[in-house]
């Protein structure tokens, strides 16, 4: 690790080089946060499991400005774990005793798959609940693209670390659905174009913008800031959307579609761009 961030551009300009630490994940970790201001970090947390992952240790990183974290989520270790009364302690660690509790009585007789979002769902609603407002899940999966290996989750407490992280994720998606990015690494996505074209996500985008913004005068940066967190969509995306619906005479645009500029092939659509919904 350390090797690979000695190759990154620029690394020897910034004023507090990146720390690493091979340590065990815990107490000792959590008490040496708490105890100090940080200064604008963004951490990443690799448990080998989930062993001293916890919202403490998550929060004692948050707590300061422009602070963020991503960590390691084994899920199927944790899936395993939330029944297994062995490590009781630890699942209570990291969702909080009573959302465990709750997480542990929703996952009754649900499909694997079904597990897995509650999971990552109750999870993320555990990280808000303690101030990291803007989570965004990555999932991997195996070399088949059967079942998935772990999640990286990133925490942030400000929409624009939201925003950054949301673009470099959707980048190293493997795969898009009509340019909408899947959020997760599978190697199988390659290989199977075709299931990928089943879904149309960008026409469940446009359906749902115009019941959001019914009888409302909106930019385009408007619509992505309110509607954008807590789903996969990027900036692109409503840009298209809001460009189909305009072209398709459900919506109206200020500069209108023929007016506004070209650009690689397409009409742009500014973050100014003003959209009319009707009611």
């Amino acid at each position: 690790l350390l090797e690979e961030i000695k190759k990154l551009p620029g690394i020897e300009t910034l004023a507090h080089a990146p720390e690493v630490r091979t340590e065990e994940v815990g107490e000792k970790i959590v008490k040496e946060f708490e105890g100090i201001e940080i200064v604008p970090t963004l951490m990443f947390v690799d448990p080998w499991g989930y062993k001293g992952l916890s919202l403490r240790l998550i929060n004692s990183v948050l707590k300061d400005w422009a602070c963020e974290c991503i960590f390691f989520f084994n899920y199927n270790r944790i899936n395993m774990g939330l029944n297994n009364d062995f490590v009781k302690e630890h699942m209570d660690a990291l969702f909080g005793e009573s959302q465990a509790l709750r997480v542990r009585q929703k996952l009754e007789g649900l499909s694997p798959e079904e597990r897995e979002l509650t999971v990552i769902e109750e999870l993320c609603e555990a990280l808000i609940a303690m101030g990291g407002k803007y989570t965004l899940p990555f999932r991997f999966r195996n070399g088949g693209g059967t079942r998935t290996s772990h999640h990286l989750v990133f925490v942030s407490k400000h929409p624009l670390g939201y925003k950054i992280m949301k673009d470099v994720m959707a980048k190293e998606s493997s795969a898009t659905q009509q340019g909408v990015p899947t959020f997760e690494y599978s190697p199988a996505s390659e290989r199977q174009p075709l299931l990928f074209e089943l879904f149309k996500p960008l026409d469940d985008l446009e359906d749902m913008l115009m019941l959001a913004f019914a009888g409302q005068t909106v930019s385009m940066e408007k619509v992505h800031d309110t509607h954008n967190y807590g789903r996969r969509y990027v900036e692109s995306n409503y840009k298209d959307a809001l460009t189909s619906l305009e072209t398709k005479g459900k919506i109206r645009g200020n500069p209108s579609f023929e007016k506004r500029p070209m650009r690689l092939g397409k009409r742009t659509c500014a973050p100014a761009t003003i959209f009319t919904f009707p009611a």
